[in-house]
């Protein structure tokens, strides 16, 4: 009986140190769009796997600029296809890595339940308003949707002298939700985070108003021999994440 229980006492201790040698750490470059998702994404990860994650969140144009310049991140998921293209190209990223994991959707939104009863144009038409948050349209994918869409609908010239400009799409809702701006562009996954479960008034705006917000993951070459990012993509791709990810408000592509 003794010799017995020694053994499985051995048995489990050796299980743990085998969990323990093979558990890795995987540092992980997200567009701010999808902090909240990947976050659930990432919290199932490590309970299914024992692998950990570390997240950075930013636009996609300065987290670009990061990895350019060395740092040490093992996967960027990107708010757009343009970047995670580029770093295969530039010997960034590994080749045929990348895939589309989301397409985005945008959204005119009022932390103010009353501000937004009509469709987006006509609140943006009346003109009461004092600030309109839109995400930096040049190293945010969120940000080029929103000044495409204003475009689209003929108002960029009538608002443009009253929009306040987020670093990231974080930032943009930020100014939204403290009510620093009455209205802003932001991704409908913010609005459907549990945190906010679709309070205040939103337009959502329609996918020919701007350019598709394709959004891909790539692995970067310093991750190119890391079991956990390799691991962390490929769970991605899997029916859990997709089912998080959809509930956020994203399309599957």
């Amino acid at each position: 009986m003794f010799l017995r229980v020694s053994i499985l006492v051995l048995i489990g201790f050796l299980c743990i140190c085998v969990t323990t040698a093979t558990a890795e750490e995987a540092r992980v470059a997200v567009a701010a769009n999808f902090l909240s998702t990947l976050n659930e994404i990432v919290m199932n990860f490590e309970k299914d796997t024992g692998h950990t994650v570390v997240v950075s969140a930013g636009s996609s144009g300065k987290l670009y600029a990061q990895v350019k310049n060395g740092a040490p991140f093992d996967v960027f998921f990107s708010a757009d296809v343009k970047r995670p293209k580029l770093m295969e190209e530039e010997g960034l990223a590994v080749k045929g890595s990348r895939f589309t994991y989301a397409v985005g959707r945008l959204t005119l939104w009022s932390s103010d339940p009353d501000m937004i009863k009509e469709d987006g144009k006509a609140v943006l038409e009346n003109g009461k308003f004092e600030h309109l948050a839109i995400a930096n349209p040049v190293t945010a994918p969120y940000g080029a949707a929103a000044k495409k869409t204003l475009e689209s609908l003929n108002l960029w010239d009538r608002v443009k002298d009253r929009i306040v400009q987020g670093e990231n799409i974080g930032q943009t809702f930020q100014f939204v939700f403290s009510k620093n701006a009455q209205l802003g562009f932001v991704a409908l996954s913010q609005i459907l985070d549990p945190k906010i479960h679709g309070s205040g008034s939103r337009w959502d705006v329609p996918a020919a108003f701007h350019d598709p917000l394709e959004q891909e993951a790539v692995l970067l070459m310093t991750g190119q021999n890391q079991t956990a990012a390799k691991a962390f993509l490929e769970y991605v791709k899997g029916d859990t994440s997709r089912a998080i990810i959809e509930r956020f408000g994203y399309g599957l592509p």
